[in-house]
């Protein structure tokens, strides 16, 4: 378990995650991948690309 680094409310990783996996706060909704330190899973917000539209 982790806590969200916008509103600090406790985020559960699965025990089944993989690295790079996107994770969301329960509360608030934001985003973050899921990154291996050491032995434990940590989190850190994660890249949201848009739409290039073709561009």
């Amino acid at each position: 378990m982790v806590k969200c680094l916008e509103c600090d409310a406790e985020i559960t990783i699965p025990k089944d995650v993989i690295e790079g996996e996107i994770v969301s706060c329960p509360d608030c909704g934001s985003a973050y991948e899921v990154y291996k330190e050491g032995n434990n899973f940590q989190i850190r917000p994660a890249k949201i690309e848009g739409e290039d539209w073709g561009e």
